[in-house]
């Protein structure tokens, strides 16, 4: 499928020429204005750091928060340059505009081997409605595209998209990585290839439950979700959350899996609580019990202890490990030992083990099991709708290999 196999900047000559590069550099803030988590300025780092050695003028684009289609000093690109001067160890010339006279000249004046980062591009609402003119005006300040940005690359942006009619277009390092490694393990897994599904709603996998049927030997399910398919299966769950408009879509999943010879595990035990626990992080009573007998009056918020010996089990066999959701409440220690337990079971193997952004990553990356994984994806919506099987517009609009 070309999905996996498009061009990076890799296999084009971008010497002395003008290269304008989307990337994803929407940090977080502290209140005094310090950002908090670099590692997405980090992740563009290689392809930066490549154009740069090969004599290339580099162009970067991010968006920043939500500045609503409006110039805000709050949200402008000038914090992320410093910090990626700093880490580049050469001065980034910063634009005071997106596509207005300052970034035009700067880009016309830019030196081989240069930086130059452009404004916000969401200051301006033709970015997000991907308008076509504001598309063409920033493509006339480059000569190749290339889209390192897989966090927004389910988006079809002006910046993640829309360049791409006007110039040749190809992915940084960062996206290939991300298509490679996840593109292999749901075209073509080493087998056994589990998959470890988590979260509160099923709603928000029934198009990732789906996909994966016809590709996974075994599906892992817990977190919140499980409970629904707990009660599609016929267990009283307590005050457990169960989505009961998706009863039916459990029990028909459960059937094709059985029909396909697709394994599907949910837990045997759970760790249950009165209610929810409120601040999130507060101390809390729990009881563990079997599934088959969980309270009326209680819910089940993370998976118990013989049900992390299974999950771990069923991980330390395969040969392909793909897990999005957490188990449990993380937030809360009594309510994390699933997750961990989990996190630990990826950590344990030599599996390609690729975790999916979001609240599985921040477990991994809090434990420093990260170095442990194979591939621990940038892009939280991205990588979902990529496991679900979508094409995604920042990656459908690149050039095929040949």
């Amino acid at each position: 499928m070309s999905m996996y196999n498009k061009k990076s900047v890799e296999d084009i000559d971008v010497a002395g020429k003008k290269v304008i590069v989307r990337v994803d550099f929407n940090v977080p803030f502290d209140a005094e204005g310090n950002i908090t988590d670099d590692k997405r300025i980090v992740g563009a780092l290689p392809t930066i750091k490549y154009l740069v050695d090969h004599n290339a003028k580099t162009i970067l684009v991010s968006h920043l928060g939500r500045p609503k289609g409006q110039f805000n000093p709050k949200y402008s690109m000038a914090p992320a340059s410093a910090r990626l001067a700093q880490l580049l160890g050469k001065p980034v010339i910063q634009a005071a505009d997106v596509i207005g006279p300052d970034a035009e000249a700067k880009a016309a004046a830019l030196k081989n081997g240069e930086v130059l980062m452009l404004e916000n591009a969401r200051f301006h609402e033709e970015e997000e409605k991907n308008d076509p003119e504001f598309a063409r005006k920033l493509a006339s300040f480059a000569e190749i595209y290339v889209n390192d940005a897989f966090g927004t690359a389910h988006r079809a942006h002006a910046t993640t998209a829309g360049i791409a009619d006007y110039l040749p277009a190809v992915s940084g390092m960062l996206i290939e990585k991300e298509i490679s490694i996840m593109g292999k393990a749901l075209e073509n897994p080493d087998r056994p290839f589990v998959t470890i599904l988590g979260g509160a709603k099923v709603a928000d996998k029934l198009k990732v439950i789906e996909n994966l049927l016809n590709k996974a030997d075994t599906l892992i399910i817990g977190g919140g979700m499980a409970f629904t398919f707990l009660a599609a299966k016929g267990f009283k769950v307590g005050k457990s959350l169960v989505d009961e408009t998706k009863i039916d879509y459990c029990k028909d999943m459960m059937a094709k899996a059985e029909e396909k010879g697709v394994k599907i595990l949910l837990p045997d035990d759970c760790v249950c609580t009165a209610g929810f626990p409120d601040p999130i992080n507060a101390p809390i009573e729990t009881v563990t019990v079997d599934v088959d007998a969980i309270p009326d009056d209680m819910m089940g918020l993370d998976i118990g202890p013989k049900t992390d010996k299974v999950f771990s089990e069923a991980v330390k066999n395969a040969k392909t490990v793909v897990w999005n959701g957490p188990m449990g409440v993380t937030e809360n220690p009594a309510l994390a030992r699933g997750t961990i337990a989990v996190a630990e079971a990826l950590s344990h193997t030599d599996a390609t083990t690729i975790v999916g952004g979001g609240d599985s990553a921040a477990a991994i990356e809090k434990l420093g099991f990260a170095h442990t994984i194979t591939h621990i994806s940038t892009g939280g919506g991205a990588s979902l709708e990529f496991l679900e099987g979508k094409v995604l517009p920042g990656i459908a609009c690149l050039e095929d290999k040949d």
